[in-house]
């Protein structure tokens, strides 16, 4: 594909012949961990997807387009720190234009995806409502905005999830636990609302996923697959440290695109370094169930 949105040939090839593509975003490795656990999230999230014949296209913006699909030279880069852009949605006309190097979101890789052709995105946790502010990731606004299948362990555990879940269905996104009746809560394992939706093979999954592109749904649906079993970190635990990270970033007037990054960080140090592993655990994890479900979904495409 030529013009603004550009697929590498390998990703090309699979959507031409309706193998399973399994789309990612990039901000996770340039902003949301760090050297070396970036890169080591980035082989280990490719490595699941592939184990399964499914192709991995991360999403990212370059020289003036949006890349689907990008080589691992070109990934280094993005996971070096500070080199890429955080790039949401709305950032998309200003960082092509630049011709700079952008890292995207979920909201961007989310609306990438669906122009490319691409069903299943897989993440570590979506954006949500966070606390006290009552901030809204731009997340929730683009999945209420263009359809895909987005496998995530819910939301991050940093934000407030009774009012994450009510926002998601003011929006008219569905949300679906993975062989799960809880909301998957990432980190802290699940937070106390119940899902009214649930299914338990990537097979149903993918059922999901095909009726969304039939009845020509325009927003997403959240398939929230928790953390591994054993990784979990204790709920009070991180909103205990999600407090007093909030203190700080307060204190050293952290804004905007920074405070997720800040609040995650401070979040692996207050814990110990158990929501770091737990986050790279479930990143893999997801990168594994949405390549499972592109599977099916391919499958069921072609009978």
């Amino acid at each position: 594909m030529t013009g603004p949105i550009r697929l590498s040939e390998e990703v090309a090839d699979a959507l031409a012949a309706r193998r399973p593509v399994v789309a990612l975003e990039t901000s996770v490795l340039a902003q949301g961990l760090p050297v070396p656990r970036n890169h080591e999230a980035a082989g280990a999230m490719a490595g699941a997807i592939r184990a399964t014949g499914a192709v991995p296209a991360w999403i990212a913006v370059d020289a003036g387009q949006v890349r689907v699909g990008i080589p691992d030279a070109d990934l280094a880069r993005l996971a070096e720190p500070g080199r890429a852009a955080k790039v949401a949605r709305r950032d998309l006309p200003v960082v092509v234009a630049s011709g700079g190097l952008g890292a995207t979101t979920v909201s961007a890789a989310v609306w990438a995806a669906h122009r490319a052709g691409i069903d299943v995105l897989a993440t570590g946790g979506i954006g949500g409502v966070h606390r006290g502010s009552g901030d809204v990731s731009a997340d929730l606004l683009e999945l209420a905005a263009t359809p895909a299948l987005v496998v995530c362990s819910g939301p991050k555990s940093i934000v407030d999830p009774e009012a994450t879940m009510e926002r998601l269905e003011e929006l008219g996104v569905s949300v679906v636990g993975y062989r799960t009746d809880l909301l998957p809560f990432f980190v802290a394992g699940h937070a106390d609302v119940a899902l009214e939706h649930r299914v338990d093979t990537p097979a149903e999954a993918a059922a999901v996923a095909l009726a969304l592109r039939r009845l020509d749904v325009t927003s997403s649906v959240a398939l929230c697959n928790p953390v591994p079993n054993g990784l979990a970190v204790d709920r009070d635990v991180v909103a205990d440290a999600v407090r007093a990270c909030e203190v700080e970033a307060t204190s050293r007037g952290v804004r905007g695109k920074d405070v997720t990054p800040f609040l995650l960080s401070c979040l692996a140090e207050r814990t110990g370094g158990r929501s770091l592993r737990a986050n790279l655990a479930l990143l893999e994890s997801n990168a594994g169930l949405a390549a499972e479900v592109a599977s099916a979904l391919a499958n069921a495409t072609r009978s």
